[in-house]
């Protein structure tokens, strides 16, 4: 079946596109549209690789299928370049939580780096007002056009960098007000979250969240860091807990694994996995199973009863939507509507919110799902 990042699919007569979803992975420097790069570009004089919005659609993709999480990422100093002003950023967080609505996202969480956007003279505190703007001016919209989302900020740190502190009491000073969440991202391997052991214990004096990318571009030691130095509630991709899986038999769809340790342990806690399909391929997270959509352990992951999420990583970069996901992976490992619900029933018992807003999405997507 066709499978493009606008366009939708049906399963068992049903718009994927038209199910309730919640994203729980999706970074908004990753999720640009490329006519408004474009248009920001020329405002700020900023030469783009291409003139028309479909041609700069196919040199995102072109540069961001490499293999390499940190080829993958070179393609971001375009888009955070238009990142840079209030109204840059404001436009960019309006029409992120459009096409969240637009592709049945009645829950997200937006993770940004907001020391990435600091170009202009602006503060801390002037970039995540702009966000925060651009989000509720996006939900009002949604609502106008009689969708109904909610957005919540993942302030993020960069690994790479010496901000995290800052930046996390940047996050817990937010709370509240748009923030309900914190990261660490950028490039994973040699840059391990014990490095920001003080900023993680801070967090963990407050109660405020934590997800860390980890198991993605870096193996079981960047995940085994990111539980226990950042007391990570969620794993950012967390693909390659797979390596802590050993096959012993396969005997037609029966399987038989030995856990490790750190696998047992997410497994059994109901650690959510923030997978992104289309991106792990891209980045070549999965290269030690394969190649193809068909290699990737995320069926394994689900069958053995981890907490398997879906999510699109970065929709501009991968050229995806989170219908797109869904849909290949439906089409790829024969899921049917009920594994669909459970991937988004996992992200809505994983978000950060109290377990009260949890439940009335739970029931949500429920009801969405049984209509």
């Amino acid at each position: 079946m066709p499978i493009d990042q606008h366009g939708d699919t049906t399963l068992e007569g049903v718009s994927i596109r038209g199910l309730p979803k919640v994203s729980l992975h999706d970074h908004l420097d990753g999720g640009v549209r490329p006519q408004t790069i474009i248009e920001l570009g020329d405002a700020i004089g900023l030469e783009v690789p291409a003139a028309e919005a479909g041609e700069l659609a196919d040199w995102f993709a072109e540069r961001s299928d490499s293999g390499s999480l940190v080829e993958y990422l070179k393609t971001f100093d375009l888009t955070t370049a238009v990142m840079q002003t209030a109204e840059g950023l404001t436009r960019v967080a309006r029409e992120f939580v459009e096409d969240l609505a637009a592709d049945g996202v009645i829950y997200g969480e937006v993770r940004w780096a907001p020391e990435q956007h600091l170009g202009t003279g602006l503060s801390l505190e002037e970039v995540v007002e702009a966000v925060q703007s651009g989000i509720e001016e996006g939900e009002e919209a949604a609502e106008e056009n009689g969708r109904d989302i909610r957005v919540g900020q993942l302030i993020t740190a960069m690994r790479h960098t010496d901000r995290s502190l800052e930046i996390a009491e940047l996050a817990v000073a937010w709370r509240g007000r748009g923030a309900v969440g914190f990261d660490i991202a950028g490039p994973e391997d040699g840059f391990p979250p014990s490095r920001h052991k003080v900023a993680f214990d801070y967090l963990a004096s407050e109660f405020f969240p934590a997800t860390v990318h980890a198991g993605e571009a870096a193996g079981l030691d960047s995940i085994r860091s990111a539980l226990i130095d950042g007391r990570a509630l969620r794993l950012g991709h967390g693909v390659r807990i797979a390596e802590d899986l050993d096959v012993v038999s396969r005997a037609g769809d029966e399987v038989l694994v030995e856990f490790g340790e750190l696998a047992r342990w997410v497994r059994d806690r109901e650690i959510p996995l923030e997978l992104s399909p289309s991106s792990n391929l891209q980045t070549g997270a999965i290269e030690r199973w394969g190649t193809e959509m068909a290699d990737h352990p995320f069926d394994l992951l689900y069958q053995l009863g981890f907490s398997v999420t879906v999510n699109v990583d970065n929709r501009t970069m991968s050229r995806t939507s989170l219908t797109r996901e869904l849909a290949l992976l439906a089409e790829v490992f024969e899921y049917d509507l009920d594994d669909l619900e459970t991937f988004q029933l996992n992200a809505a018992a994983g978000a950060f919110l109290p377990i009260e807003e949890r439940e009335e999405l739970i029931e949500l997507i429920a009801e969405g799902f049984e209509r």
